[in-house]
């Protein structure tokens, strides 16, 4: 009984013992289990966070790109912020200023940028010679720098007749003076487009000489009448300032002058009433012999 008995506590704690090793085996399972599950856990917040910096850096290439677009707009803006000068020419083809208005160097308020061509109407009437003299003229198209860009085509006008074309096709045509007077006309041509048209006459010799001598001239009589205008202008400018210095002496002055004045009016005034008076005794004296002879008679 007691071998028997001693036998059974044994076996059950054995038994109990088994138990336990299975249930620490069971529960270290369960945390390894669980440790991969927190550990996704924070892969999962790590990509999150890994999302938000990558929205983060998208906005902020956003805005750059919102940015720059804006600097290019402002540097547009100031680009245009430009002026126009006066073209060289009223007709034809002639060059003017491009001038900057704003962002100029050297914190000046204007400043040349370029200079670029400008057009006027095509048609630029009768031109004057480029010289000229009694056997010659030469005369010149309408063009600016360069002169080979531009093509020129020369014409000779005949009345009721078609114009008759010119072999010459340079700028500049020298003509010889013939016994009658001629018309010439050049075409400038840009991109076989006409850009400007001029005219010319060339007289004859005897023409050019009469033109001369009928001429008035009218240079020397100009110069004459500017001179004397201007030295009269100096003159006045010279008495305006004099008397503006010496106002005092010009004021007493003037006073004193008055004051003769008046004295010689009033001497004037005393010696027409003297006048008068004496005028006047004559015609009183008969009244007085008269009323002394009635007395006497009486």
């Amino acid at each position: 009984m007691r071998a028997g008995g001693a036998g059974c506590p044994a076996g059950l704690l054995l038994t109990f013992g088994w138990l336990l090793l299975v249930g620490l085996q069971a529960l270290q399972a369960v945390n390894v289990t669980a440790a991969p599950e927190t550990g996704g856990g924070r892969d999962g917040e790590n990509e999150s966070e890994v999302d938000e910096e990558a929205e983060n850096d998208s906005d902020v290439s956003e805005n750059e790109a919102q940015g720059e677009p804006e600097e290019e707009v402002q540097n547009k803006t100031i680009v245009k912020e430009v002026e126009f000068g006066m073209c060289t020419v009223t007709c034809g083809v002639g060059i003017r200023e491009v001038i900057l208005t704003n962002g100029c160097p050297g914190g000046e308020s204007k400043c040349i940028v370029r200079v670029e061509e400008c057009r006027g109407p095509v048609d630029c009437g009768w031109g004057k010679p480029l010289s000229e003299s009694l056997e010659s003229v030469r005369l010149a198209c309408v063009h600016i720098s360069p002169v080979n860009r531009f093509k020129y085509m020369w014409k000779v006008l005949k009345p009721d007749q078609q114009p008759v074309i010119l072999a010459n096709d340079s700028a500049v045509l020298e003509v010889q003076r013939e016994l009658h007077p001629m018309a010439f006309e050049c075409d400038t041509l840009d991109n076989n487009e006409i850009v400007a048209s001029i005219k010319f006459t060339v007289y004859t010799t005897n023409e050019l000489q009469m033109r001369r001598t009928s001429r008035p001239d009218t240079d020397a009589v100009l110069v004459f009448v500017l001179t004397i205008g201007v030295i009269i202008c100096i003159f006045v400018i010279f008495v305006l300032i004099f008397i503006i210095i010496n106002w005092a002496a010009v004021k007493s002055f003037w006073g004193v002058k008055a004051s003769t004045t008046e004295i010689h009016s009033e001497m004037s005034s005393m010696r027409y009433k003297d006048s008068t008076s004496l005028e006047q005794s004559p015609t009183d004296m008969p009244g007085h012999e008269d009323d002394a002879l009635s007395e006497w008679n009486e």
